[in-house]
């Protein structure tokens, strides 16, 4: 607090300014007169040299020469500058101090500062105290710091419907219901009631989180829509059609019902907002609770539920399924997914990073998976490998486990279009390289069990050079096949024709009939609870930068995915090493 006292110029104390203009003026009329001359000697000076003259030629036009005899040329600049000059002297000349700065410098000053200093510095002095009462630097803090863009006076409220917005209200004496605004003015809220009560203490719950609902997961947004943080269930769209744009649940809202208080309502159910609560577990963790359950039940039962869940989930009625497994598992993800309605836990997820030498850009794809539906999987690259993680999952391969794991040192290069439809020529390829990865294994893990510790670390370290020298130009093959050359930045690389092999099932027949490359690559399959996982060969197919395929040798089938294009706020991982750490606890929170 003496530090800043001493830079803004206010001393020891808050008085001592206070007391120092009160001794200058007991000092008399002597230092007045003294200043007042020390000043006209200042504009005087000034005057001469805007004259054009010396300081004798100055004093002495300026003693004989009257109004009417200055040339027009000069006049008007002396009078001009000499404006100015009055102008200036109002303030300091020269501030020596924060104090001393005009009240708009102040306020663009104070609105460059993160808004949670902004208490500690209106602790300062009164000057401050008032300052940081100005509506600009809180509007300036929302807006930079939670992408707040629009008015708070013009602001639609967002994530509520016409319905949550006014309720009808009938009165018991008058037959004809009047309707009541269920949502307070917001006209009388300002921008630090709304950053210092909303968006600063829940700033720690925006992003991308993963409920733990079991193996089945899931995807959280947590945004700033309005006047409201609203966290959104993302929902793939209804199976098979991958193309289609995600869809949206809200699950909860926090918002400012009074002055100073946000108010948190679970969202969750069919009859509105209703009171609900959030908690802080842990860093990068939180959980949510409802208050009035019965809001999530309906008047039909269970059955009316279910009907209700399974046109929300799927767009079907369970007549329209007629195949028995892809029934029972239907049946089965509503009966664990409904014990979570009331308290749901959430942990942080980011966004992989993009580094020059991927071989597109990393995000959220949705796939299909067979009878368990769409799901939702991460792609991230991590150097010679590209990596598809799991956000939702199923009861054989739950959420958070590793989907596909990819060689991008080992390219397919794929025969011409009737050889294609043979699934015998594609296992072919995709099995001769499999044997050779597993030879490799072999080898390596036969050179590092035999061979000694010191042999290995030093002198009769052959083996592991070569290996590594092996490495290195996969490597270097990789870098050099993903990276583009200078020629195909402004040309898009040569596609060639793509066809499915016949006998592949694929849940969706519209797909690309060209790719760009392929790949060899594993992917995780297990039996029902996670049992006996195993990770068996195939061909990843990239198409474009939104698309890529793979291709399930062992299961004979296909799965299409498809980018997610919505725009994730608050999401992207700092560096690499957090991420990684993360999808290090996305598999453990499931194995």
């Amino acid at each position: 607090m003496a530090v800043c006292a001493r830079l803004c110029g206010v001393g020891q104390s808050r008085r001592c300014r206070r007391r120092q203009r009160h001794n200058q003026e007991d000092k008399g009329s002597d230092s007045d007169s003294m200043d007042e001359e020390e000043e006209e000697r200042i504009v005087g000076q000034k005057q001469a040299d805007v004259g054009g003259g010396g300081p004798a030629s100055s004093s002495s036009s300026a003693a004989t020469a009257g109004p009417g005899d200055a040339s027009p040329d000069y006049g008007s600049a002396s009078v001009s500058r000499l404006s100015f000059v009055d102008r200036a002297n109002t303030g300091p000349p020269n501030p020596r101090c924060l104090l001393d700065l005009p009240p708009e410098l102040l306020v663009e000053i104070l609105a460059s500062l993160p808004g949670a200093a902004l208490p500690n510095v209106a602790l300062v002095c009164k000057k401050f105290r008032q300052i940081l009462s100005t509506e600009t630097i809180w509007r300036r803090r929302c807006m930079d710091e939670f992408g707040m863009s629009e008015d708070l006076r013009k602001m639609e409220v967002g994530g509520v419907s016409c319905r949550d917005l006014y309720v009808k209200r009938v009165n018991p004496r008058v037959k004809s219901g009047r309707f009541m605004k269920l949502l307070p003015d917001y006209e009388h809220m300002d921008y630090r009631d709304v950053y210092m009560y909303l968006l600063h203490p829940y700033r720690h719950i925006l992003g991308l989180w993963q409920p733990d609902i079991g193996p089945y997961g899931g995807l959280l947004n947590v945004v700033v829509d309005g006047l409201f943080i609203i966290g959104w269930m993302y929902l793939p769209p209804h199976d098979p059609r991958v193309e289609d744009p995600m869809r949206r649940r809200p699950l909860f809202r926090i918002h400012m019902w009074e002055s100073k208080k946000a108010t948190v309502e679970c969202m969750y159910g069919h009859k509105g907002p209703h009171k609900g609560d959030i908690q802080t577990v842990k860093k990068d963790e939180f959980s949510t609770k409802c208050n009035q359950t019965d809001y999530h039940r309906m008047p039909g039962g269970r059955q009316e539920e279910f009907r209700t869940w399974l046109e929300e989930e799927w767009g079907r009625t369970l007549e329209d399924i007629f195949h028995e497994h892809m029934q029972e598992l239907i049946l089965m993800k509503f009966i664990y997914t409904s014990q979570y309605d009331n308290c749901l836990t959430y942990r942080r997820i980011y966004l992989p990073p993009r580094l020059p030498s991927d071989l597109l850009q990393p995000g959220l794809f949705k796939g299909t998976y067979g009878s368990h539906g769409l799901e939702i999987v991460m792609l991230s690259f991590h150097g010679a490998t590209a990596r598809a993680t799991k956000l939702t999952g199923d009861p054989n391969v739950p959420a958070g486990q590793l989907t596909l794991d990819v060689d991008l040192t080992r390219p397919v290069v794929l025969p011409d279009t009737e050889r294609q439809r043979s699934i015998e020529e594609l296992s072919r390829l995709v099995l001769g390289v499999h044997e050779e990865v597993q030879r490799e294994a072999q080898q390596q893990a036969k050179d590092t069990t035999t061979a000694p510790q010191g042999a290995v670390e030093g002198a009769n370290g052959g083996a592991a050079d070569s290996g590594a020298e092996s490495m290195e130009a996969r490597s270097g093959a990789c870098s050099e096949s993903c990276q583009p050359s200078p020629s195909s930045s402004t040309s898009p690389p040569d596609d060639q024709p793509f066809i499915l092999p016949l006998g592949v099932m694929a849940r969706n027949e519209v797909y690309p009939r060209s790719c760009r490359k392929c790949f060899y690559g594993t992917g995780l399959i297990a039996g029902h609870g996670f049992t006996s996982p195993e990770r068996t060969p195939g061909l990843f197919v990239l198409f474009d930068e939104d698309r890529f395929g793979f291709i399930w040798l062992e299961l004979k089938s296909f799965s299409l995915y498809s980018r997610l294009k919505d725009r994730l706020a608050h999401a992207h991982a700092p560096n690499m090493e957090r991420f990684e750490a993360m999808l290090r606890n996305m598999q453990s929170w499931t194995s």
